[in-house]
């Protein structure tokens, strides 16, 4: 695909959310509203291609809203990218199920390491803003790799859309 009509995410995992798993939360249930609105409006740019980072939290719940989105419009297409092969193994029975869901419903999955390495979140994440024009990012502030994501998209020159962890878009 393109990188002119790319677009990756980075996000936090669920617990750093300050609802963790609970997505009836007001903040999640808004968070999720906004990206939903972030895509729509990335697609009536002409972004086609979404590529997704597989982890827990904001990761599925942007993978998810592609998903929907290729739904109502089949020219979109999902990329996983995925650190190292079995990153899920780990999670809980919830997030292995919506993981093998999200997984199986991609049109591409790049793996990017076959067993975990401590640069393979780096590695993916480089990965996905080296293929993309633009970055989506779910960002509290905090130091960790979705900072480090936004800081190396920035100086590969990508358009950054970035949302608080409440939804709040933040230009």
């Amino acid at each position: 695909m393109e990188r002119e009509r790319t677009c990756c995410f980075t996000g936090h995992r669920a617990e750093k959310l300050p609802w963790r798993d609970d997505e009836r939360a007001p903040g999640c249930l808004r968070l999720k509203a906004a990206i939903w609105d972030v895509l729509t409006s990335l697609y009536d740019g002409g972004y086609r291609h979404f590529i997704c980072g597989m982890a827990t939290g904001a990761d599925i719940y942007f993978g998810e809203a592609v998903a929907a989105l290729r739904e109502e419009r089949p020219d979109v297409t999902l990329e996983a990218a995925i650190p190292f092969d079995g990153q899920e193994r780990r999670w809980s029975e919830h997030w292995q199920r919506r993981y093998a869901r999200l997984a199986e419903a991609c049109d591409e999955r790049t793996v990017l390491h076959r067993a975990y390495t401590p640069d393979c979140m780096m590695d993916r994440n480089r990965y996905m803003v080296d293929a993309s024009r633009v970055l989506v990012a779910v960002y509290n502030g905090a130091p960790g790799g979705t900072r480090n994501t936004i800081l190396y998209a920035m100086r590969q020159g990508l358009e950054i859309v970035e949302l608080s962890v409440e939804g709040v878009r933040r230009d």
